[in-house]
């Protein structure tokens, strides 16, 4: 269906309240495998509520969501087109961004690949408020590199925190504190962890809504300016306790990204 026709809600779309028992379940598995994405959907769906159906509603009828929704780019195929951003500059959004994708041995559609496994065809529907899911999830590795945060576990949860403030989903700050009180634990280091994660929810407030804006018109643009365009900090208690992690351990972070590339 052409995105312009799709209905705001599909009327077999059912949008579930707080389910707390079941995200804790996923958890529990999430936590004996940190590779296990699928896990991360099915927190994320059974902690969703209808707050993000309500910021969906809200976002279609600006006039950027409008320009994205006539253009109907296929963003995850555009992401995934290294050789169309070949002549951007070295420091271009683009080159960063596919650097980091070939460097973690990554792609956008290995994303929709594994989001896909916890929600088959059957439970996708024609409507907006896919559409906006989608988008929130194809620009998750966008928002690493325009935020600075890796993907070591440290990294993920920031991230998850710096999400939670852009889009107000709950089960993104589950999974980010109860990840958070995991590595305390596990490092003794409470006070550097609990510190980065505050500031990560900080530069999510302070910034402009990274999924709402046009992502692929600003991919030709050097880094720098697009983040402070997009009121982008960098992230100085996430590199401190990055620094004290690898200090603790000199294979902090390397040991995942071996595991998802040869994954």
């Amino acid at each position: 269906m052409v995105l312009e026709n799709r209905p705001l809600v599909h009327p077999d779309r059912k949008v579930t309240g707080f389910r707390p028992f079941k995200a804790l379940h996923h958890f529990g598995k999430l936590t004996k495998d940190k590779e296990d994405t699928e896990q991360v959907f099915h927190i994320i769906e059974a902690l969703k509520g209808k707050k993000g159906l309500h910021q969906m509603m809200d976002f279609v009828n600006t006039d950027e969501a409008k320009a994205l929704i006539r253009r109907d780019e296929d963003l995850v195929s555009m992401l995934d087109d290294h050789d169309r951003w070949a002549d951007c500059a070295p420091n271009s959004l683009a080159r960063r961004y596919v650097e980091f994708m070939e460097r973690e041995g990554l792609t956008a559609a290995g994303l929709v690949a594994e989001s896909h496994k916890f929600k088959p065809k059957s439970e996708r529907f024609d409507d907006m408020y896919e559409w906006y899911i989608e988008r929130l999830r194809d620009t998750h590795d966008l928002f690493h590199v325009l935020t600075g945060y890796g993907r070591d576990p440290l990294g993920e949860l920031c991230l998850l925190g710096f999400s939670y403030e852009q889009n107000h989903s709950p089960g993104v700050l589950f999974i980010a504190y109860m990840g958070a009180r995991q590595m305390k634990k596990e490092s003794g280091l409470s006070k550097p962890i609990a510190e980065a994660l505050r500031e990560g929810r900080r530069l999510g407030r302070e910034a402009k809504k990274l999924a709402h804006q046009d992502l692929l018109r600003m991919l030709p643009d050097d880094i720098d300016m697009v983040r402070r365009r997009l009121d982008l900090s960098p992230p100085i208690a996430y590199q401190r306790a990055l620094k004290m992690l690898r200090d603790l351990n000199p294979d902090y972070g390397i040991v995942e990204q071996q595991l998802a590339k040869a994954a």
